[in-house]
């Protein structure tokens, strides 16, 4: 099973970065998916999941209106559009994949991709 994260970079902020995490040797639409972040010195953190199915979705509280995930299943793809970048958003974010089911903490989880830099400037 591999998950491969990209789409990171840097950006100033207020600007947007469209992530997206490509999935091999796992039945996508069997599994739940979600993104998470860690900042330096700081713990994992849950940003958004999103159901098989794509038609549930949740994100972390500080994230909401500014972050989309959605996935395409025929693709075996996950997305996360990031608007309005702020420089608190700087982190590596990782995507991970649990089967059946989607949740918000990091244990909950199975298979984890890389992460990706994403640097969000003042």
């Amino acid at each position: 099973v591999q998950l491969q994260a990209s789409g990171g970079g840097l950006v100033q902020a207020g600007g947007s970065l469209r992530l997206s995490c490509a999935t091999s040797g796992l039945a996508f639409s069997m599994y739940g998916m979600g993104w998470f972040r860690q900042a330096p010195g700081k713990e994992r953190e849950f940003v958004a999941s999103i159901s098989r199915d794509g038609g549930t979705t949740y994100y972390a509280d500080s994230m909401k209106g500014r972050f989309t995930i959605s996935r395409d299943n025929a693709k075996n793809t996950v997305y996360l559009q990031m608007n309005s970048l702020k420089p608190e958003d700087t982190a590596v974010y990782s995507c991970a994949a649990r089967s059946w089911v989607t949740g918000t903490a990091a244990n909950q989880y199975t298979y984890w991709g890389q992460g990706t830099q994403v640097t969000v400037s003042s």
